[in-house]
Protein backbone atom coordinates (compact mmCIF):
# COMPACT_ATOMS: atom_id res chain seq x y z
CA UNK A 1 0.00 0.00 0.00
CA UNK A 2 1.20 3.16 -1.18
CA UNK A 3 1.49 6.30 1.60
CA UNK A 4 1.51 9.55 1.49
CA UNK A 5 2.36 11.69 4.43
CA UNK A 6 2.78 15.64 4.90
CA UNK A 7 4.71 17.04 7.69
CA UNK A 8 3.35 20.40 8.82
CA UNK A 9 5.79 23.11 10.76
CA UNK A 10 4.54 25.20 13.34
CA UNK A 11 3.80 28.08 11.54
CA UNK A 12 1.58 25.94 8.77
CA UNK A 13 -0.40 25.03 12.00
CA UNK A 14 -0.64 28.39 13.15
CA UNK A 15 -1.68 29.76 9.64
CA UNK A 16 -4.15 26.53 9.56
CA UNK A 17 -5.68 28.03 12.76
CA UNK A 18 -6.13 31.54 11.75
CA UNK A 19 -7.52 30.28 8.35
CA UNK A 20 -10.04 28.60 10.44
CA UNK A 21 -10.79 30.79 12.64
CA UNK A 22 -11.40 33.63 9.58
CA UNK A 23 -13.78 30.99 8.57
CA UNK A 24 -15.76 30.32 11.56
CA UNK A 25 -14.72 27.00 10.57
CA UNK A 26 -13.55 24.68 13.70
CA UNK A 27 -10.47 21.91 13.58
CA UNK A 28 -11.63 18.89 15.42
CA UNK A 29 -9.70 16.59 17.59
CA UNK A 30 -10.74 13.60 14.46
CA UNK A 31 -8.37 15.35 12.49
CA UNK A 32 -5.73 13.94 14.10
CA UNK A 33 -2.86 16.77 13.81
CA UNK A 34 -3.28 18.63 16.68
CA UNK A 35 -3.21 16.32 19.76
CA UNK A 36 -0.57 14.91 22.42
CA UNK A 37 1.42 12.07 21.35
CA UNK A 38 0.15 8.60 21.83
CA UNK A 39 2.00 6.09 23.60
CA UNK A 40 -0.69 3.12 23.77
CA UNK A 41 -3.72 3.21 26.30
CA UNK A 42 -3.61 2.12 29.87
CA UNK A 43 -7.01 -0.12 29.72
CA UNK A 44 -7.60 -0.78 25.97
CA UNK A 45 -10.35 -2.92 27.36
CA UNK A 46 -12.44 0.11 28.71
CA UNK A 47 -11.70 2.03 25.61
CA UNK A 48 -13.67 -0.52 23.40
CA UNK A 49 -16.20 -0.36 25.56
CA UNK A 50 -15.85 3.46 24.81
CA UNK A 51 -15.86 2.51 21.10
CA UNK A 52 -18.78 -0.03 21.48
CA UNK A 53 -20.70 3.36 23.41
CA UNK A 54 -19.93 5.55 20.56
CA UNK A 55 -21.08 3.40 17.59
CA UNK A 56 -24.41 2.60 19.46
CA UNK A 57 -25.17 6.00 19.93
CA UNK A 58 -24.13 7.05 16.11
CA UNK A 59 -26.48 4.36 14.62
CA UNK A 60 -29.19 5.15 17.18
CA UNK A 61 -29.16 8.97 16.06
CA UNK A 62 -32.18 9.50 13.60
CA UNK A 63 -30.48 12.78 12.10
CA UNK A 64 -26.53 12.41 10.73
CA UNK A 65 -25.64 8.93 9.26
CA UNK A 66 -29.43 7.33 9.23
CA UNK A 67 -30.90 10.78 7.45
CA UNK A 68 -27.92 10.16 4.91
CA UNK A 69 -29.10 6.98 4.48
CA UNK A 70 -32.83 7.14 4.55
CA UNK A 71 -33.40 10.67 3.98
CA UNK A 72 -32.23 11.13 0.77
CA UNK A 73 -34.06 8.53 -0.82
CA UNK A 74 -37.85 7.11 -1.66
CA UNK A 75 -38.01 5.60 1.58
CA UNK A 76 -38.29 8.83 4.15
CA UNK A 77 -39.07 12.97 4.15
CA UNK A 78 -39.84 15.20 6.43
CA UNK A 79 -41.90 17.75 5.55
CA UNK A 80 -42.04 21.05 7.64
CA UNK A 81 -45.42 21.44 9.48
CA UNK A 82 -46.41 24.31 10.82
CA UNK A 83 -43.02 25.71 12.37
CA UNK A 84 -42.25 22.16 13.15
CA UNK A 85 -38.83 20.58 11.49
CA UNK A 86 -38.54 23.59 9.84
CA UNK A 87 -34.52 23.62 11.18
CA UNK A 88 -33.59 25.90 8.03
CA UNK A 89 -34.86 23.51 5.18
CA UNK A 90 -32.35 20.84 6.86
CA UNK A 91 -34.28 18.11 6.14
CA UNK A 92 -35.98 18.80 3.27
CA UNK A 93 -32.70 19.99 1.51
CA UNK A 94 -31.43 16.02 2.44
CA UNK A 95 -34.27 14.94 1.07
CA UNK A 96 -34.11 16.94 -2.72
CA UNK A 97 -30.88 16.67 -3.23
CA UNK A 98 -29.82 20.30 -2.62
CA UNK A 99 -27.08 19.86 0.30
CA UNK A 100 -24.35 21.76 0.27
CA UNK A 101 -20.79 21.16 2.03
CA UNK A 102 -21.29 22.72 5.67
CA UNK A 103 -24.59 20.89 6.95
CA UNK A 104 -24.80 19.54 10.00
CA UNK A 105 -25.64 15.75 8.75
CA UNK A 106 -23.09 15.80 6.60
CA UNK A 107 -20.23 17.18 8.97
CA UNK A 108 -21.50 15.26 11.97
CA UNK A 109 -21.01 11.52 10.70
CA UNK A 110 -17.45 12.67 9.30
CA UNK A 111 -16.39 13.31 12.61
CA UNK A 112 -17.80 10.60 14.32
CA UNK A 113 -17.10 7.52 12.07
CA UNK A 114 -13.68 8.89 11.54
CA UNK A 115 -13.24 9.63 15.64
CA UNK A 116 -14.41 5.49 15.93
CA UNK A 117 -11.58 4.13 13.29
CA UNK A 118 -9.36 6.36 15.16
CA UNK A 119 -10.07 4.98 18.61
CA UNK A 120 -10.09 1.61 17.08
CA UNK A 121 -6.45 1.98 15.81
CA UNK A 122 -5.22 3.21 19.33
CA UNK A 123 -6.42 -0.11 20.74
CA UNK A 124 -5.20 -1.92 18.23
CA UNK A 125 -1.22 -0.24 18.46
CA UNK A 126 0.85 -2.81 19.87
CA UNK A 127 1.62 -0.41 23.18
CA UNK A 128 -1.84 -0.56 24.00
CA UNK A 129 -1.39 -4.10 24.74
CA UNK A 130 -5.03 -5.67 23.67
CA UNK A 131 -5.71 -9.06 24.55
CA UNK A 132 -6.76 -11.00 21.36
CA UNK A 133 -10.61 -10.73 21.89
CA UNK A 134 -10.33 -7.12 22.34
CA UNK A 135 -8.42 -6.59 19.61
CA UNK A 136 -10.38 -8.99 17.21
CA UNK A 137 -13.46 -7.07 18.19
CA UNK A 138 -11.96 -3.75 17.70
CA UNK A 139 -10.60 -4.84 14.18
CA UNK A 140 -14.27 -5.28 13.63
CA UNK A 141 -15.46 -2.21 14.81
CA UNK A 142 -12.67 0.02 13.03
CA UNK A 143 -13.71 -1.81 9.74
CA UNK A 144 -17.19 -0.57 10.78
CA UNK A 145 -16.67 2.85 10.71
CA UNK A 146 -14.36 2.79 7.37
CA UNK A 147 -16.31 1.14 5.19
CA UNK A 148 -19.62 3.99 6.41
CA UNK A 149 -16.62 6.65 5.80
CA UNK A 150 -15.97 4.75 2.47
CA UNK A 151 -19.64 4.62 1.50
CA UNK A 152 -20.55 8.21 2.24
CA UNK A 153 -17.56 10.19 1.32
CA UNK A 154 -15.30 7.86 -0.59
CA UNK A 155 -11.99 8.98 1.30
CA UNK A 156 -11.37 7.45 4.67
CA UNK A 157 -8.40 9.60 6.41
CA UNK A 158 -6.32 7.18 8.29
CA UNK A 159 -4.15 8.22 10.75
CA UNK A 160 -1.03 5.63 11.54
CA UNK A 161 -1.10 6.03 15.60
CA UNK A 162 2.33 5.16 15.72
CA UNK A 163 3.75 8.40 13.86
CA UNK A 164 4.37 11.40 15.12
CA UNK A 165 0.75 13.40 15.76
CA UNK A 166 1.98 16.15 13.87
CA UNK A 167 2.26 13.68 10.96
CA UNK A 168 -1.22 14.47 8.47
CA UNK A 169 -3.24 11.56 8.12
CA UNK A 170 -2.78 9.54 4.40
CA UNK A 171 -6.26 9.24 2.80
CA UNK A 172 -7.08 6.01 1.44
CA UNK A 173 -9.66 5.42 -1.72
CA UNK A 174 -11.03 2.66 -3.54
CA UNK A 175 -8.91 -0.50 -3.78
CA UNK A 176 -6.62 0.69 -1.37
CA UNK A 177 -9.51 1.51 0.87
CA UNK A 178 -11.26 -1.65 0.06
CA UNK A 179 -8.28 -3.92 0.75
CA UNK A 180 -7.63 -2.29 4.58
CA UNK A 181 -11.05 -2.67 5.79
CA UNK A 182 -11.08 -6.22 4.35
CA UNK A 183 -7.83 -6.89 6.22
CA UNK A 184 -9.51 -5.74 9.35
CA UNK A 185 -12.46 -8.10 8.52
CA UNK A 186 -10.47 -11.00 8.01
CA UNK A 187 -8.93 -10.16 11.43
CA UNK A 188 -11.93 -10.15 12.96
CA UNK A 189 -13.56 -13.68 11.69
CA UNK A 190 -10.15 -14.87 12.75
CA UNK A 191 -10.27 -13.75 15.90
CA UNK A 192 -13.98 -13.57 17.16
CA UNK A 193 -16.36 -15.59 19.08
CA UNK A 194 -18.22 -17.84 17.43
CA UNK A 195 -21.99 -17.17 18.20
CA UNK A 196 -25.00 -19.63 17.57
CA UNK A 197 -28.12 -17.86 16.50
CA UNK A 198 -30.22 -16.89 19.05
CA UNK A 199 -27.91 -17.35 21.49
CA UNK A 200 -24.98 -15.25 23.66
CA UNK A 201 -24.73 -11.72 23.59
CA UNK A 202 -25.15 -10.46 19.92
CA UNK A 203 -24.60 -6.68 20.95
CA UNK A 204 -20.78 -7.40 20.50
CA UNK A 205 -19.53 -8.91 17.70
CA UNK A 206 -19.22 -12.02 16.78
CA UNK A 207 -17.97 -13.97 13.90
CA UNK A 208 -21.19 -13.88 11.44
CA UNK A 209 -21.55 -9.84 12.02
CA UNK A 210 -17.63 -9.75 10.67
CA UNK A 211 -18.91 -12.15 7.78
CA UNK A 212 -22.09 -9.87 6.97
CA UNK A 213 -19.79 -6.64 7.35
CA UNK A 214 -17.29 -8.68 4.57
CA UNK A 215 -20.32 -9.59 2.02
CA UNK A 216 -21.44 -5.95 2.24
CA UNK A 217 -18.08 -4.68 1.21
CA UNK A 218 -17.77 -7.12 -1.47
CA UNK A 219 -21.15 -6.69 -2.67
CA UNK A 220 -20.37 -3.25 -3.44
CA UNK A 221 -16.43 -2.96 -4.16
CA UNK A 222 -17.08 -2.26 -7.88
CA UNK A 223 -18.83 0.95 -6.44
CA UNK A 224 -16.23 2.05 -4.08
CA UNK A 225 -13.72 1.13 -6.90
CA UNK A 226 -15.10 3.65 -9.18
CA UNK A 227 -16.35 6.43 -6.74
CA UNK A 228 -14.44 8.96 -7.58
CA UNK A 229 -14.98 9.11 -11.18
CA UNK A 230 -19.01 8.80 -11.21
CA UNK A 231 -19.48 5.16 -10.67
CA UNK A 232 -19.89 2.41 -12.61
CA UNK A 233 -17.94 -0.74 -13.15
CA UNK A 234 -19.07 -4.54 -12.91
CA UNK A 235 -19.25 -6.76 -10.14
CA UNK A 236 -16.38 -9.24 -10.02
CA UNK A 237 -17.13 -13.26 -10.14
CA UNK A 238 -15.24 -14.00 -7.62
CA UNK A 239 -16.14 -11.64 -4.89
CA UNK A 240 -19.52 -12.39 -5.81
CA UNK A 241 -18.96 -16.63 -5.12
CA UNK A 242 -17.37 -15.33 -1.58
CA UNK A 243 -20.31 -13.65 -0.81
CA UNK A 244 -22.52 -16.65 -1.04
CA UNK A 245 -20.16 -18.49 0.91
CA UNK A 246 -19.95 -16.21 3.45
CA UNK A 247 -24.07 -15.80 3.75
CA UNK A 248 -23.66 -19.98 3.30
CA UNK A 249 -21.36 -20.06 6.67
CA UNK A 250 -23.95 -17.40 8.35
CA UNK A 251 -26.57 -19.81 8.03
CA UNK A 252 -24.84 -22.86 8.72
CA UNK A 253 -24.19 -21.57 12.70
CA UNK A 254 -27.84 -21.88 12.46
CA UNK A 255 -29.29 -17.97 11.19
CA UNK A 256 -32.83 -18.91 9.75
CA UNK A 257 -35.61 -16.40 8.47
CA UNK A 258 -38.46 -16.06 10.58
CA UNK A 259 -42.35 -16.65 11.11
CA UNK A 260 -43.84 -13.20 12.35
CA UNK A 261 -41.85 -10.24 10.79
CA UNK A 262 -42.77 -8.03 13.59
CA UNK A 263 -41.23 -10.05 16.23
CA UNK A 264 -38.53 -9.65 14.88
CA UNK A 265 -37.90 -6.35 15.94
CA UNK A 266 -38.35 -7.42 19.74
CA UNK A 267 -36.01 -7.26 22.42
CA UNK A 268 -36.41 -11.08 22.34
CA UNK A 269 -33.83 -13.25 20.80
CA UNK A 270 -34.42 -14.50 17.34
CA UNK A 271 -33.08 -16.67 14.58
CA UNK A 272 -32.44 -13.57 11.99
CA UNK A 273 -30.41 -11.20 14.57
CA UNK A 274 -26.76 -10.89 14.09
CA UNK A 275 -25.50 -7.90 15.60
CA UNK A 276 -27.39 -4.97 17.24
CA UNK A 277 -26.18 -2.54 19.67
CA UNK A 278 -27.17 -1.15 22.49
CA UNK A 279 -28.88 2.31 22.34
CA UNK A 280 -32.88 3.44 21.83
CA UNK A 281 -35.35 2.46 19.62
CA UNK A 282 -37.26 5.39 20.61
CA UNK A 283 -35.81 7.73 17.98
CA UNK A 284 -37.29 5.13 15.08
CA UNK A 285 -40.90 5.18 17.29
CA UNK A 286 -42.05 8.63 18.22
CA UNK A 287 -39.95 10.58 14.86
CA UNK A 288 -42.96 9.73 13.09
CA UNK A 289 -46.08 9.01 15.27
CA UNK A 290 -48.20 12.39 15.66
CA UNK A 291 -48.35 14.16 19.22
CA UNK A 292 -51.55 12.57 20.23
CA UNK A 293 -50.57 9.13 19.13
CA UNK A 294 -49.20 8.13 22.19
CA UNK A 295 -48.39 9.04 25.77
CA UNK A 296 -45.93 6.77 25.83
CA UNK A 297 -42.11 9.30 25.92
CA UNK A 298 -44.62 12.15 26.20
CA UNK A 299 -46.21 11.90 22.37
CA UNK A 300 -44.76 11.69 19.12
CA UNK A 301 -42.50 13.97 17.43
CA UNK A 302 -44.89 14.15 14.06
CA UNK A 303 -41.66 14.36 11.36
CA UNK A 304 -40.89 11.49 9.04
CA UNK A 305 -42.80 9.82 6.95
CA UNK A 306 -43.08 8.14 3.62
CA UNK A 307 -43.63 8.44 -0.22
CA UNK A 308 -46.85 6.96 -1.19
CA UNK A 309 -44.31 5.20 -4.43
CA UNK A 310 -42.80 3.42 -1.14
CA UNK A 311 -45.61 2.58 0.43
CA UNK A 312 -46.99 1.43 -3.21
CA UNK A 313 -44.37 -1.16 -3.28
CA UNK A 314 -46.34 -3.68 -0.67
CA UNK A 315 -49.56 -5.95 -1.75
CA UNK A 316 -52.57 -4.51 -0.62
CA UNK A 317 -54.96 -2.00 -1.05
CA UNK A 318 -53.16 1.50 -1.91
CA UNK A 319 -55.86 3.57 0.10
CA UNK A 320 -56.00 1.53 2.85
CA UNK A 321 -54.02 -0.57 5.57
CA UNK A 322 -56.38 -1.81 8.23
CA UNK A 323 -55.67 -5.14 10.76
CA UNK A 324 -57.60 -6.96 13.68
CA UNK A 325 -56.05 -6.60 17.04
CA UNK A 326 -54.45 -9.71 16.30
CA UNK A 327 -52.85 -8.40 13.11
CA UNK A 328 -54.87 -10.32 10.60
CA UNK A 329 -54.75 -7.87 7.37
CA UNK A 330 -58.00 -6.77 6.51
CA UNK A 331 -56.85 -4.90 3.08
CA UNK A 332 -55.37 -7.89 1.19
CA UNK A 333 -51.42 -7.13 2.33
CA UNK A 334 -49.06 -8.86 2.66
CA UNK A 335 -47.33 -8.96 6.51
CA UNK A 336 -44.76 -6.35 6.23
CA UNK A 337 -46.72 -3.86 5.58
CA UNK A 338 -48.61 -4.21 8.74
CA UNK A 339 -51.41 -2.07 9.59
CA UNK A 340 -53.50 0.11 11.74
CA UNK A 341 -55.72 -1.87 14.90
CA UNK A 342 -59.50 -0.52 15.84
CA UNK A 343 -58.13 -0.05 19.61
CA UNK A 344 -55.02 -1.45 21.43
CA UNK A 345 -55.45 -4.92 23.40
CA UNK A 346 -56.05 -5.86 26.71
CA UNK A 347 -53.19 -5.80 28.90
CA UNK A 348 -52.27 -9.84 29.42
CA UNK A 349 -48.90 -9.23 31.04
CA UNK A 350 -46.58 -10.16 28.05
CA UNK A 351 -42.81 -9.33 28.05
CA UNK A 352 -41.95 -6.08 28.29
CA UNK A 353 -45.35 -4.30 28.10
CA UNK A 354 -47.08 -1.93 30.79
CA UNK A 355 -50.84 -1.81 31.69
CA UNK A 356 -52.54 1.69 30.78
CA UNK A 357 -56.67 1.48 32.40
CA UNK A 358 -56.98 -2.48 31.49
CA UNK A 359 -55.09 -2.26 28.14
CA UNK A 360 -51.36 -2.88 26.95
CA UNK A 361 -50.15 0.16 26.94
CA UNK A 362 -48.92 1.48 22.98
CA UNK A 363 -50.69 -1.16 21.43
CA UNK A 364 -53.16 1.35 19.27
CA UNK A 365 -50.02 1.99 17.41
CA UNK A 366 -50.12 -0.58 14.23
CA UNK A 367 -46.86 -1.70 12.73
CA UNK A 368 -45.32 -1.33 9.21
CA UNK A 369 -47.02 1.81 7.96
CA UNK A 370 -49.70 3.63 9.35
CA UNK A 371 -52.55 5.37 7.23
CA UNK A 372 -55.73 7.01 7.43
CA UNK A 373 -57.65 6.90 11.17
CA UNK A 374 -55.89 6.38 13.57
CA UNK A 375 -57.52 5.51 17.23
CA UNK A 376 -56.73 5.79 21.01
CA UNK A 377 -56.38 2.67 23.41
CA UNK A 378 -60.18 2.55 23.66
CA UNK A 379 -61.28 2.59 20.37
CA UNK A 380 -62.09 6.46 20.16
CA UNK A 381 -60.62 7.94 16.80
CA UNK A 382 -57.90 10.37 17.91
CA UNK A 383 -57.75 13.61 16.57
CA UNK A 384 -54.87 16.08 15.80
CA UNK A 385 -54.05 18.84 18.04
CA UNK A 386 -56.66 21.73 16.20
CA UNK A 387 -59.57 18.99 17.12
CA UNK A 388 -59.33 17.33 13.39
CA UNK A 389 -59.80 13.42 12.54
CA UNK A 390 -56.24 12.25 12.84
CA UNK A 391 -55.93 10.29 9.25
CA UNK A 392 -52.42 9.92 7.81
CA UNK A 393 -52.70 10.88 4.05
CA UNK A 394 -50.61 10.23 1.17
CA UNK A 395 -50.01 13.41 0.58
CA UNK A 396 -47.96 16.33 1.24
CA UNK A 397 -49.69 19.12 0.54
CA UNK A 398 -49.81 23.05 1.83
CA UNK A 399 -52.67 25.01 3.57
CA UNK A 400 -54.01 25.78 -0.56
CA UNK A 401 -54.12 22.10 -1.65
CA UNK A 402 -50.56 22.04 -3.58
CA UNK A 403 -47.60 19.67 -3.09
CA UNK A 404 -45.30 20.84 -0.67
CA UNK A 405 -42.27 20.41 2.16
CA UNK A 406 -43.55 23.13 3.81
CA UNK A 407 -46.78 24.77 5.17
CA UNK A 408 -48.03 20.65 5.83
CA UNK A 409 -50.54 19.91 8.87
CA UNK A 410 -50.45 17.71 11.15
CA UNK A 411 -51.85 14.54 8.93
CA UNK A 412 -49.94 14.67 5.99
CA UNK A 413 -48.02 11.55 4.96
CA UNK A 414 -47.79 7.95 5.84
CA UNK A 415 -45.97 6.97 8.76
CA UNK A 416 -43.28 4.27 9.17
CA UNK A 417 -43.70 1.58 12.47
CA UNK A 418 -41.04 -1.18 12.73
CA UNK A 419 -40.46 -1.12 16.15
CA UNK A 420 -43.25 -0.35 18.20
CA UNK A 421 -44.05 1.40 21.72
CA UNK A 422 -46.35 -1.27 22.91
CA UNK A 423 -42.65 -3.11 23.42
CA UNK A 424 -41.16 -0.24 25.68
CA UNK A 425 -40.75 3.15 24.02
CA UNK A 426 -36.87 3.39 24.65
CA UNK A 427 -35.70 -0.15 24.85
CA UNK A 428 -32.14 -0.21 24.12
CA UNK A 429 -32.15 -2.36 21.20
CA UNK A 430 -31.50 -1.42 17.79
CA UNK A 431 -30.42 -4.45 14.82
CA UNK A 432 -27.87 -3.50 12.79
CA UNK A 433 -27.62 -6.80 10.91
CA UNK A 434 -29.71 -9.03 10.01
CA UNK A 435 -29.84 -12.81 8.52
CA UNK A 436 -32.79 -11.77 5.86
CA UNK A 437 -30.48 -8.50 4.78
CA UNK A 438 -27.51 -11.52 4.33
CA UNK A 439 -30.29 -13.79 2.27
CA UNK A 440 -31.36 -11.68 -0.24
CA UNK A 441 -27.84 -10.17 -0.49
CA UNK A 442 -26.89 -13.73 -1.41
CA UNK A 443 -29.92 -13.96 -4.04
CA UNK A 444 -28.24 -10.81 -5.65
CA UNK A 445 -25.18 -11.78 -5.55
CA UNK A 446 -26.19 -14.78 -7.59
CA UNK A 447 -27.88 -12.90 -9.80
CA UNK A 448 -24.77 -10.88 -10.52
CA UNK A 449 -23.40 -14.17 -11.36
CA UNK A 450 -25.19 -15.28 -13.53
CA UNK A 451 -27.43 -16.90 -11.51
CA UNK A 452 -31.48 -17.05 -10.63
CA UNK A 453 -32.86 -15.88 -7.20
CA UNK A 454 -36.61 -15.97 -8.24
CA UNK A 455 -36.83 -19.41 -5.86
CA UNK A 456 -34.53 -17.09 -2.87
CA UNK A 457 -36.50 -14.63 -2.98
CA UNK A 458 -39.62 -16.50 -3.84
CA UNK A 459 -39.22 -18.44 -0.60
CA UNK A 460 -39.01 -15.17 1.60
CA UNK A 461 -42.03 -13.64 0.31
CA UNK A 462 -43.70 -16.73 0.85
CA UNK A 463 -43.24 -16.60 4.76
CA UNK A 464 -44.01 -12.85 4.70
CA UNK A 465 -47.41 -13.60 3.07
CA UNK A 466 -46.68 -12.17 -0.14
CA UNK A 467 -47.62 -13.98 -3.49
CA UNK A 468 -44.91 -15.19 -5.50
CA UNK A 469 -43.56 -13.84 -8.48
CA UNK A 470 -42.56 -15.40 -11.67
CA UNK A 471 -39.55 -14.31 -12.23
CA UNK A 472 -36.95 -11.59 -10.72
CA UNK A 473 -35.35 -8.45 -12.40
CA UNK A 474 -32.69 -6.62 -10.79
CA UNK A 475 -35.83 -3.44 -10.22
CA UNK A 476 -37.39 -7.10 -8.35
CA UNK A 477 -34.90 -7.58 -6.54
CA UNK A 478 -34.72 -4.04 -5.85
CA UNK A 479 -37.62 -3.44 -4.60
CA UNK A 480 -38.08 -7.03 -2.45
CA UNK A 481 -34.94 -5.35 -0.32
CA UNK A 482 -36.97 -2.53 -0.23
CA UNK A 483 -40.10 -4.27 1.38
CA UNK A 484 -38.09 -6.13 3.56
CA UNK A 485 -35.47 -3.96 5.06
CA UNK A 486 -37.74 -0.64 5.45
CA UNK A 487 -36.10 2.36 7.98
CA UNK A 488 -33.03 0.04 8.67
CA UNK A 489 -30.64 2.47 7.11
CA UNK A 490 -29.34 0.06 3.89
CA UNK A 491 -31.68 2.24 1.23
CA UNK A 492 -28.99 4.85 0.13
CA UNK A 493 -26.94 2.07 -0.08
CA UNK A 494 -28.94 -0.41 -2.40
CA UNK A 495 -30.05 2.47 -4.53
CA UNK A 496 -26.78 3.60 -5.67
CA UNK A 497 -25.39 -0.51 -6.31
CA UNK A 498 -28.95 -1.29 -8.65
CA UNK A 499 -28.47 2.54 -10.37
CA UNK A 500 -31.60 4.10 -8.87
CA UNK A 501 -29.91 7.04 -6.56
CA UNK A 502 -30.07 9.81 -9.46
CA UNK A 503 -33.91 9.02 -10.53
CA UNK A 504 -36.44 10.88 -9.91
CA UNK A 505 -38.84 10.97 -6.64
CA UNK A 506 -41.59 12.73 -5.27
CA UNK A 507 -40.31 16.58 -4.14
CA UNK A 508 -36.28 15.61 -5.63
CA UNK A 509 -35.03 18.93 -7.45
CA UNK A 510 -35.55 17.82 -11.19
CA UNK A 511 -32.31 20.13 -11.82
CA UNK A 512 -30.56 17.06 -9.36
CA UNK A 513 -31.98 14.09 -11.25
CA UNK A 514 -29.29 12.32 -12.69
CA UNK A 515 -27.00 14.59 -11.14
CA UNK A 516 -23.32 11.88 -10.16
CA UNK A 517 -22.31 14.65 -7.63
CA UNK A 518 -24.80 13.19 -5.34
CA UNK A 519 -23.21 9.84 -4.93
CA UNK A 520 -21.02 10.77 -2.63
CA UNK A 521 -21.11 13.89 0.21
CA UNK A 522 -18.72 16.22 0.20
CA UNK A 523 -15.56 16.47 2.66
CA UNK A 524 -16.43 18.76 4.94
CA UNK A 525 -14.52 22.67 4.72
CA UNK A 526 -12.66 21.74 8.14
CA UNK A 527 -11.49 18.61 7.42
CA UNK A 528 -9.93 20.14 4.43
CA UNK A 529 -8.24 22.60 5.98
CA UNK A 530 -6.53 20.07 8.71
CA UNK A 531 -5.65 17.44 5.89
CA UNK A 532 -4.17 18.54 2.75
CA UNK A 533 -3.91 14.65 1.64
CA UNK A 534 -8.08 15.44 1.67
CA UNK A 535 -9.44 16.10 -2.21
CA UNK A 536 -13.25 17.84 -2.04
CA UNK A 537 -15.68 15.02 -3.97
CA UNK A 538 -15.92 15.54 -7.93
CA UNK A 539 -19.10 19.03 -8.01
CA UNK A 540 -18.61 20.62 -4.76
Amino acid sequence: MKRFYVRLSGLAVLALLGLSACSDLEIEETDSIISEGFQGLSDPASSLEQLYNQVAGNLGDQASLYALNEVTTDALLVPTRGADWGDNGRWRKLHQHEWGIEEVDILTPFNQWNANQLLGSQILDSRSGAPADVAAEASFLRALSMWIILDNFGQVPYRDVTLSSTTVPEVLTGQAAVDFILADVDAAIAGLANVAAGTGELKTASKDAARMLKAKVLLNKHIYLNQLTGGGGSPDSGDMAEVIALVDAIEGNGYTLQDGYFDIFKEDADSETIFWVSTGWGNRIFNGLHYNSTGIGGGGWNGFSTLAEYYDLFEGDSESNRVELDLTPLDGQEERRGGVPPSGLPYTERPNTTDNDGFEDGSNVGFGFLINQQYTLDGTALTDRPGAPLQFSREFVDGNGAPSLINNDEKTGIRMMKYNPRFGGFANHLIVFRYADAYLMKAEAMMRSGGDPTTMVNNLRILRKAAPLGSVSEQDLLDERGRELFGEGFRRNDMIRFGQYLRGWEFKSATETGNTQRLLFPIPAPQLLANPNLVQNPGY
